[in-house]
């Protein structure tokens, strides 16, 4: 029977009227699928689609024009495409958290994207000295900057801050006592406690002081020979406040050394600029740190810092050797890709004028309420267009947030657009901001806002340029017809 016959028996088809897999693989249009994506991936999706139909014959639910050779190469173009459709797919954030933790954190800067597609396009020096022509260290690709950039006299990297955590405290305190204040033993998220980090670094947590007083005396007194480092940790991601002392790194250098111990300090967020100058919450710098007599500052490549994930380990020479070469180091290190993309970001900031232009994350978290509030205004009239009559949408003030786990208590003034159901009252009121926060997402790019006081909030600090979020509205509102 050809595939067409079948729709002379009726509406319904049943299982002797599906085609054969070899059948519907010489259809011209899925010849030209295997020409283009090969037989294994084809032939794979023709099997699957078969069994589905078969099952759909089975329940009585097929209908016959399903058999059309039309119909047949359509439904299986599209099995091929959502079989090669990517998971990870780039977003248009308008969630007013300038670096999110669930939206890839930092957006990497022109510069890092170019170099990183230049050096994956072929062999590189990854490990090769180019001048001796002998076996290279892909610590240097990043050491000399790093350590002209913070004024470190040596530098490492793994592949994200808690493994720097991790790997200094297993290289530096291992098997002995590491000193933490209890107002200082932070989750920093996905359980990731130092407590817990501390005893898989293999190093005995010693607790001083409470958890919103903590002084000098009480490091002092907890120091002994079994003394291998004194930890600070930066808590950028929660505050205490009122009756709160906690002892700064400049009050501790001379305590630790002066006891022959290493002081480690984790700034977690780790700008490596002076945020206050462009009117934001200043925080501590490596370079900071280390003026203050630190031996070693860890901190992250891909907050504040604005480039790729990356665990950043800045100190003083004897320390980060001890850390280098520690075994722990090799399972922990840096691949080629966010190497190249660090490599290319840290370069920016040698030209310290140009990181308002070329940083994203830093160019958003400076962005003004009223430049925010022109982006939105351009969005406002196309949108309230796309999402009438079911949805009103106005232009309002917003706060914005610098992370989600980086500064998360600190806001930035901000604009956006607010977007409520036409209803009578509250019933269904979810629903409706569900089905339009699901249409948002399901866009060929997709959109993502954030839902609060009974609207759906847009928030336009992250966007540079709108045309690509208009450019969408037609399939917006066509798909909100059909849900």
């Amino acid at each position: 029977m050809s595939l067409d016959e079948s729709v002379v028996h009726g509406s319904k088809a049943t299982v002797k009227d599906l085609p054969s897999i070899d059948k519907l693989l010489r259809l011209p249009s899925v010849q030209a699928q295997v020409s283009a994506h090969g037989h294994t991936l084809v032939a794979a999706q023709a099997r699957a689609q078969v069994d589905s139909l078969r099952a759909q014959a089975l329940a009585g639910v097929l209908t016959a024009s399903a058999l059309l050779p039309e119909a047949l190469g359509q439904m299986l173009a599209g099995r091929i495409a959502e079989r090669l459709a990517p998971k990870m797919r780039r977003v248009i954030n308008l969630t007013g958290t300038v670096i999110h933790t669930n939206l890839g954190r930092a957006v990497l800067p022109q510069a890092a994207i170019d170099h990183l597609v230049a050096m994956m396009a072929g062999p590189n020096n990854l490990e090769y000295d180019l001048a001796s022509g002998s076996r290279g260290d892909r610590d240097s690709i990043v050491e000399g900057l790093l350590c002209e950039i913070t004024g470190a006299e040596a530098a490492t990297v793994v592949n994200n801050n808690a493994a720097a955590v991790l790997l200094s405290l297993a290289a530096l305190g291992g098997g002995r006592e590491a000193i933490v204040s209890r107002g200082e033993l932070v989750e920093i998220g996905g359980a990731f406690r130092m407590p817990d980090v501390m005893a898989s670094a293999g190093a005995h947590m010693v607790e001083v002081g409470t958890t919103n007083r903590t002084h000098l005396a009480d490091y002092e007194r907890a120091i002994n020979e079994r003394t291998a480092l004194l930890m600070k940790v930066h808590t950028s991601n929660y505050a205490v406040q009122g009756f709160t002392s906690s002892v700064s790194e400049a009050e501790l250098a001379p305590l630790a050394h002066a006891r022959g111990v290493a002081l480690v300090s984790d700034l977690g967020s780790g700008s490596l600029i002076d945020m206050g100058k462009y009117g934001l919450p200043q925080e501590p710098t490596p370079q900071q740190m280390l003026a203050a007599g630190c031996d070693v500052v860890t901190f992250s490549g891909d907050k504040l810092l604005g480039g790729p994930q990356a665990g950043l380990i800045v100190g003083s020479k004897e320390f980060v050797t001890r850390i280098r070469k520690f075994p722990m180091k090799r399972a922990l290190r840096l691949s080629k890709l966010p190497l190249a993309a660090l490599e290319a970001t840290l370069r920016l900031y040698l030209q310290p004028e140009l990181l308002l232009r070329e940083l994203p994350t830093l160019r958003w978290l400076t962005r003004t309420q009223e430049q925010v509030g022109a982006t939105a205004n351009a969005i406002l009239t196309p949108l309230r267009e796309a999402l009438a009559p079911r949805y009103t949408v106005t232009l309002e003030t917003m706060v914005s947030q610098i992370g989600s786990g980086s500064l998360p208590i600190d806001r930035l003034p901000s604009s956006g657009l607010a977007i409520a159901p036409n209803l009578a009252g509250k019933r269904g009121m979810g629903t409706a901001l569900d089905a339009l926060a699901e249409a948002l997402r399901e866009l060929p790019l997709p959109v993502i806002g954030r839902i609060a006081d009974d609207r759906l909030l847009l928030d336009c600090r992250c966007i540079d340029d709108p045309a690509e979020l208009l450019g969408q509205l037609g399939a917006l509102r066509a798909a909100l017809v059909e849900a």
